[in-house]
């Protein structure tokens, strides 16, 4: 059972980047999936999540308008796609999956929503 993250890196004020995160071990193909990110010293906070279908998704303010979120269940993978970025967006970028059904919203904002996490992909974004 395992989420690897890929794809960070250093980016200038207003780049962009995509992270990929591929699953394995188990079938996650239907599993809700998403991203939290934690910056240095600061608390780990939801960035975005979607549906095991994709049909739907849900995003943070700080990063709704720029980033995507998006998957390819055949390949077993989700990608956070993320443009405009800030230097407030430097963090370690942690993909999250989960088996439960409930709704994507409020509630996939917390941490305890998420059964499986993958071991983070830093993002530095310089100024």
């Amino acid at each position: 059972v395992q989420l690897q993250a890929s794809g960070g890196g250093l980016v200038q004020l207003g780049g962009s980047l995509s992270l990929p995160c591929a699953a394995s071990g188990r079938t996650f193909r239907m599993y809700t999936k998403g991203w939290f990110r934690q910056a240095p010293g600061k608390e780990r906070e939801f960035v975005a999540t979607i549906s095991g279908s994709g049909g739907t998704t849900y995003y943070a303010d700080s990063v709704k308008g720029r980033f995507t979120i998006s998957r390819d269940n055949a390949k077993n993978t989700v990608y956070l796609q993320m443009n405009s970025l800030k230097p407030e967006d430097t963090a370690v970028y942690y993909c999250v999956a989960d088996p439960r059904i409930f709704d994507i919203g409020p509630r996939r904002t917390s941490s305890s929503a998420y059964d499986y996490w993958g071991q983070g992909t830093e993002v530095t974004v310089s100024s």
